[in-house]
C-alpha cells in the first residue's frame, strides 16, 4: 500500500473514531441532562404532595391539601393524578378534564417508578410514588407527569443535526481524499522523472516543482542539486579517464617507438634509452599522483596532526629548490614564525607543487617569491611568480585534475595536471583554504591560509618581546627574527 493510501486510511480512521465519539456524547449528554431536569421537577412536585397531610375518610376518599396553584394547574405541561389503594382515580389536575384515567397503569408499585408513556398524541414522563398512612399502610399512589413535547422537538432537531454532520463528515472525507491525492501528485511526478532519468542515463534532466516554497519544493531543489553534482562528477570521471588514457598513451608510444628503433637497428642506443627512462619516470610520477588522489578520495590516506613549524618547512623547500640549476630565481621575502597542526611531509609536498608550478610557467629571468605571515589566527603562505599568468576563464578550473591552461606546453614540460589538485586537497585536509589571483602577462599569486596552533607555553609571552626562531637548517643554528626579510639569500 502506498504512503498516500496509508495516510488517507489513517486520517479517515482517526476522523471516524473522533466523529463517532463526539457525536455520541453530543447526542446522549443533552438528552440525559434534559430528562434529568424533568425527573427532578417531577420528584420535587410528587414529594411535596406526599409530604402534605394525607387523610383518608370513612368513605375511602383521600384528602390532600394542595396549594391553589397546584389545585388547578393550567400550565398544560404538568399533570397530576391521585389513585387510591384499589387503583381508582380519586383526584386529578384540571388540565386532565373529566377523564378518570391513570397516567401510568403499570406504575402502581411499591417503589418510585419513572416511565415514558403514550398519552393521546403526546409522550409523558410519569413518576409514580406510593404513599402511606401513619400506620405505614398503603393508601394510594400519586402520579405526576410532564409533557415531553419540547423534549421530542429537541430530539428531532438533534437527529437532523446529526444527519447534517454525517453528510459533512462524508464530504470532508471526500475532500481529504482529493487533497491527499493532489498533495502527493508532485511526489509522483518527481518519482516519474527520476525513473526516466535512470532509464535514459540522462543526468542533464531535472525534476519539476523546484519553484515551490514548501517541503516538496525543498525536496525537488535538493534532488536537482544532487543531480547537478552527480552530472559534474560523471563528466569529471569521463574527462579523468580520457586524460589518464591520453597521458599514459603518450609516454607508452614514445617508449614503443624507441624500442622499435633499437630492435630494427639491432644495437644499443643511449639516446633512446634516456628517452625511455624519462618517459618511465614520468609515468611513475603520474601513477604516484593518481594513487595519492585515489587514496585521498576514499579516505585511505591518513594524515598526521602534529605541531609543525611552517617557517622551517618553507626554508627547507627554499634550500631544496635553490640547489637546482634553473633560469628562474626563487626568493624568500618576509618570513614569520608560524606553527600549525598538520603533516610535515604533505605540507612540504604542497609547497613544492606550488613552487614547481611557478617555475614551469615563469619565463627565464623571472622570479618566484615565497613569504609567510600571520593574520589573526591564520598562517598565510604566499607563492607568487612573474610568469605568463592565467586567463580569467581558466581560473575556476585550475584545481581540476588534468586541467592545463596550455596543454601542449604543460605536457612538454613534464607536467601531469595533478599538482594543483593535490595541493588543494592537502590544504583542505589541514582545515585551510587556497585562492589564486592572476593577470595575464604579469604573473600569478597563490595564497594558502592555514589555522595556527598555539602551544600552551607561548600563551603567556609578553607584548613587545621579540621572537626568535632557531632553525636547524645545517650544522649549526640559524636565527631569524619575526618579520625579517631574507632578500632571497641564506645567512
Amino acid at each position: 500500500m502506498s504512503i498516500q493510501n496509508r495516510l488517507l486510511l489513517a486520517y479517515a480512521l482517526i476522523f471516524s473514531i473522533v466523529y463517532f465519539l463526539s457525536s455520541l456524547l453530543v447526542y446522549i449528554l443533552p438528552r440525559n441532562q434534559m430528562l434529568a431536569e424533568i425527573d427532578g421537577d417531577l420528584y420535587s412536585l410528587a414529594y411535596e404532595l406526599v409530604n402534605s397531610a394525607v387523610v383518608e375518610d370513612e368513605s375511602g376518599l383521600i384528602q390532600i391539601p394542595v396549594s391553589q396553584d397546584l389545585a388547578t394547574p393550567e400550565t398544560a405541561s404538568t399533570l397530576i393524578t391521585i389513585v387510591n389503594s384499589e387503583g381508582h382515580v380519586v383526584a386529578q389536575s384540571s388540565n386532565l378534564g373529566r377523564q378518570n384515567q391513570l397516567l401510568d397503569p403499570n406504575g402502581l408499585g411499591t417503589e418510585d417508578i419513572y416511565r415514558i408513556v403514550q398519552y393521546r398524541e403526546s409522550l409523558l414522563r410519569v413518576l409514580s410514588i406510593p404513599f402511606y398512612d401513619s400506620d405505614q399502610q398503603l393508601i394510594g399512589h400519586i402520579q405526576v407527569a410532564r409533557l415531553l413535547d419540547n423534549y421530542e422537538i429537541f430530539n428531532r432537531v438533534l437527529n437532523r443535526a446529526l444527519l447534517i454532520s454525517i453528510g459533512a463528515a462524508i464530504t470532508s472525507l471526500i475532500v481529504l481524499a482529493v487533497l491527499t491525492s493532489s498533495l502527493f501528485r508532485p511526489l509522483e511526478d518527481i518519482a516519474t522523472v527520476a525513473r526516466q532519468i535512470t532509464r535514459a542515463d540522462d543526468l542533464s534532466r531535472r525534476v519539476p516543482h523546484s519553484n515551490r516554497t514548501d517541503e516538496i519544493g525543498d525536496l525537488a531543489r535538493a534532488f536537482n542539486q544532487t543531480l547537478e553534482r552527480l552530472e559534474r562528477l560523471f563528466r569529471s570521471q569521463q574527462r579523468f579517464l580520457a586524460d589518464v588514457s591520453h597521458e599514459l598513451r603518450t609516454p607508452l608510444t614514445s617508449v614503443r617507438g624507441n624500442l622499435d628503433l633499437m630492435r630494427r637497428f639491432g644495437e644499443y642506443d643511449a639516446e633512446s634509452m634516456l628517452v625511455i627512462q624519462d618517459e618511465m619516470e614520468r609515468m611513475s610520477r603520474l601513477l604516484g599522483d593518481l594513487l595519492l588522489l585515489a587514496r585521498a578520495d576514499t579516505g585511505g590516506l591518513p594524515l598526521r596532526h602534529e605541531p609543525v613549524e611552517l617557517d622551517n618547512i618553507l626554508f627547507e623547500v627554499y634550500r631544496q629548490v635553490s640547489r637546482i640549476a634553473k633560469p628562474v630565481a626563487v626568493e624568500l621575502t618576509a618570513v614569520d614564525q608560524a606553527t600549525i597542526l598538520g603533516d610535515e611531509d604533505r605540507l612540504k609536498q604542497l609547497l613544492l607543487n606550488l613552487v614547481d608550478n611557478g617555475i614551469k610557467y615563469t619565463q627565464p629571468g623571472g622570479a618566484v617569491r615565497l613569504s609567510l605571515a600571520k593574520d589573526g589566527g591564520w598562517a598565510q603562505l604566499t607563492v607568487s611568480d612573474t610568469g605568463i599568468g592565467i586567463p580569467a576563464e581558466d581560473l575556476p578550473h585550475i584545481f581540476d585534475r588534468f586541467y592545463r591552461v596550455d596543454k601542449a606546453r604543460g605536457r612538454a614540460q613534464g607536467g601531469s595536471g595533478l599538482g594543483l589538485a593535490i595541493a588543494k586537497w592537502i590544504v583542505q585536509a589541514h582545515g585551510g583554504g587556497i585562492k589564486v589571483e592572476s593577470v595575464v602577462g604579469e604573473g600569478t599569486t597563490f595564497v594558502v591560509t592555514l589555522p595556527l596552533y598555539q602551544a600552551p607555553g607561548l600563551l603567556g609571552r609578553r607584548n613587545g618581546e621579540p621572537d626568535e626562531v632557531e632553525i636547524k637548517t645545517r650544522p649549526g643554528l640559524r636565527t631569524l627574527r619575526r618579520g625579517q626579510p631574507t632578500n632571497g639569500k641564506e645567512t
